[in-house]
């Protein structure tokens, strides 16, 4: 699945989003859409992590949860 798909279904992986990433709220989630460069941004200003740290994150993320679709 790419990330036209994840945007596409968005709702579907809020939940996944938010088990991953608690402290982004549903509003931050509504405003990410799907887009994958406004996850990264999102947990990295929440988290204060680097944005490499964040592209990290979202990438393992992906392996575990993309894989079945």
């Amino acid at each position: 699945m790419n990330w036209d798909q994840v945007e596409g279904n968005w709702k579907q992986f809020i939940g996944k989003v938010k088990e991953q990433w608690g402290e982004l709220t549903d509003d931050e989630c509504d405003k990410i859409a799907g887009k994958r460069d406004q996850l990264v941004g999102n947990i990295q200003k929440k988290y204060g992590i680097s944005k490499e740290e964040a592209e990290k994150q979202v990438g393992d993320w992906e392996s575990r949860n993309l894989k079945d679709y």
